[in-house]
């Protein structure tokens, strides 16, 4: 059997990630859509909860797109990608990003693996969702 060394997430992790977020959803009776992307943004794994409207599954990957192809949280990104910033209107390149908070990015040995993204409460809840579920964001 050959073993594959990967800087990417695996499908187990990203379930699991969405899982919890889930989890966190249903204690603030919160119905959103979580999805993880690996490093290069493409989508994994992505739930939507019952009773969730249907908007919040494309803002879900793009938040999760956002963090993993810059590197750092959505909600980061958001403060430099403001009018009078440096890259202001920067969410229109890549098939379009999410500058607001709910996106999270995944890390093994200090690298990107992927990103989580939550959608479908409060943007201060989403990214309270996001960070709960991701936990230190550390992957070994």
């Amino acid at each position: 059997m050959t073993t594959f060394q990967t800087s990417n997430i695996s499908l187990e992790t990203a379930n699991r990630l969405i899982d919890r977020a889930i989890g966190e959803a249903l204690k603030g009776d919160f119905a959103i859509v979580a999805s993880v992307v690996n490093k290069d943004g493409i989508l994994i794994a992505l739930k939507k909860m019952d009773h969730s409207v249907t908007g919040p599954v494309e803002v879900s990957i793009k938040k999760a797109r956002t963090a993993a192809l810059f590197g750092f949280n959505s909600q980061e990104f958001g403060k430099i990608a403001q009018p009078g910033q440096p890259i202001y209107s920067i969410e229109n390149t890549n098939g379009g990003m999410i500058s607001f908070g709910g996106g999270v990015t995944l890390l093994k040995d200090g690298k990107v693996i992927g990103a989580l993204g939550v959608a479908g409460a409060s943007v201060e809840d989403d990214e309270r969702i996001a960070l709960l579920a991701a936990g230190s964001g550390q992957f070994s």
